[in-house]
């Protein structure tokens, strides 16, 4: 079955590849675990300035990777150029700052000398998303191949021009080949990667369902893995919020990459007296963003990914309506079958409905009533998710210390979730386990050795002859 750039603005088929077979996949893993025995002993210094170009072609090329982004997924071209160059960020960020993230750790114990050494592991298989064509891998790339480890992307199938430009890139940079490649194979090939002596390691970034199952094939083959997967945020609105900011800012991140992001804001938990100030405000600023053309630079957001996925949200929709949920602004697809999906909002949402228990990965915006601060923590902690989250207040105070009480691995005070590469970046419960990002992520896939050097052993004095 060829794997296909599927452009899901237009409905065309834009390139077609053959995936590869499998001699072609033996050869090139066997030349990654030759390529490490010669990466691992190369310089920190030698590995930043291979990074620090990388990062100089992430920023030149960033119109083309925009252009490929709009293409494959309909990523607006003007928020593909960002991901380029928050891409190239993290390749400097790495550049700078690895071997300090790796360097020996001095342990204090009776030894003559004890310490932590952070060694690389060998071959890092990554699985990726779509969503985030180039963003996802960097975030682990960066991090392995400066650490001295090499790696293999097995990215979604309907990404194959992305996955091979983030290639091109690496190469054209002045990274061995063989270090960074890509693998275009289909999902029924990654058991088999993962079974392979040579690989070491293995981080996913996708659904709940394909976690469980690559972390399952891992955990039999006693592999470390990296899992981060879905989520359905929790956006708290307090009583005594700045509900204006708070409206336009929860607008922003319903739809960021047209509402498919596992950090988008996806439930809206807002305290009884603000809620339809809340609801009226937040609806006249997600009515404000403008459809189109993702290759149109003056295009806010664009079809999702796939038609099916719209289908599927669609389903989603219908049926939290049928078990209670009420519309509060219409939208949704045009006819089935087609890409584009115009931001909803449903309130109403209780327990029993699709829409308080699933994550609705697209342009819906789920409205949750709380009584109070603490219901509003209740409601945010009963989800099976734990990604992101954020509290608005005008209290900081409060807001930290509700924050510390909100189950998810990273909450921001009066601010949308985003990722950075100074802070790590994760989840807990079924959002997954492990960290990217930050001198947390670098130390995931690294052996962390323990070495202990034995004290000098003491010499009694000589006796005097008489």
């Amino acid at each position: 079955m060829p794997i296909e750039s599927l452009n899901p603005y237009t409905g065309r088929v834009e390139r077609r590849f053959r995936p590869f077979g499998q001699a072609k996949t033996e050869q090139i893993v066997a030349q990654a675990h030759r390529a490490f025995g010669q990466w691992r002993t190369t310089t920190f210094a030698h590995r930043a300035a291979l990074m620090r170009r990388a990062a100089e072609l992430l920023r030149e090329r960033q119109q083309e990777l925009a252009e490929l982004m709009a293409l494959e997924m309909g990523k607006p071209v003007t928020d593909g150029r960002a991901e380029a160059v928050k891409c190239a960020l993290c390749c400097d960020y790495y550049a700078e700052h690895a071997e300090q993230f790796l360097a020996d750790e001095e342990i204090k114990t009776e030894a003559q000398r004890s310490f932590i050494a952070y060694e690389p592991i060998g071959i890092v298989l990554a699985v990726m998303p779509w969503n985030f064509p180039f963003w996802q891998v960097v975030r682990f790339a960066a991090p392995a191949l400066m650490a001295g480890n090499v790696g293999l992307l097995k990215h979604a199938s309907n990404v194959p021009q992305c996955a091979l430009a983030l290639e091109k890139i690496f190469h054209d940079a002045g990274f061995p080949p063989a270090t960074f490649r890509t693998l275009l194979v289909g999902s029924d090939v990654v058991e088999k990667l993962i079974a392979d002596d040579r690989v070491r390691a293995v981080t996913l970034t996708g659904s709940e369902p394909a976690g469980a199952a690559v972390a399952a094939t891992a955990g039999r083959q006693i592999k470390k893995t990296v899992l981060e997967l879905g989520g359905s945020d929790a956006f708290i609105v307090l009583a005594d919020a700045d509900v204006a900011l708070a409206a336009k800012t929860a607008a922003q991140a319903r739809m960021i990459n047209a509402g498919q992001s596992c950090i988008a804001a996806k439930r809206f938990i807002v305290e009884k007296p603000i809620l339809k100030d809340f609801i009226s405000q937040m609806k006249t600023h997600l009515l404000a963003f403008r459809p189109g053309d993702p290759l149109d630079p003056a295009t806010q957001y664009g079809p999702l990914a796939r038609a099916d996925l719209a289908d599927e949200l669609t389903q989603q929709v219908e049926d939290s309506v049928k078990q209670g949920a009420k519309v509060e602004l219409y939208g949704g697809q045009s006819k089935p079958g087609t890409a584009l999906f115009r931001p909803m909002m449903l309130s109403q949402v209780k327990p029993g409905q699709r829409a308080y228990s699933e994550e609705f990965f697209g342009p819906v915006a789920i409205i949750l009533e709380a009584k109070d601060a603490d219901d509003a923590i209740r409601l945010a902690n009963d989800s099976r998710f734990g990604l992101g989250g954020s509290v608005w207040t005008r209290d900081a105070v409060r807001g930290q210390a509700l924050a510390r009480r909100v189950e998810a691995g990273a909450v921001f005070v009066n601010s949308l979730v985003k990722s950075s590469p100074e802070m790590p970046f994760g989840g807990v419960k079924k959002s997954g386990y492990g960290r990217e990002l930050s001198h947390l992520g670098i130390r995931e896939f690294v052996n962390q050795k323990s070495i202990w050097v034995a004290p000098e052993p003491k010499t009694e004095p000589a006796k005097k002859v008489e």
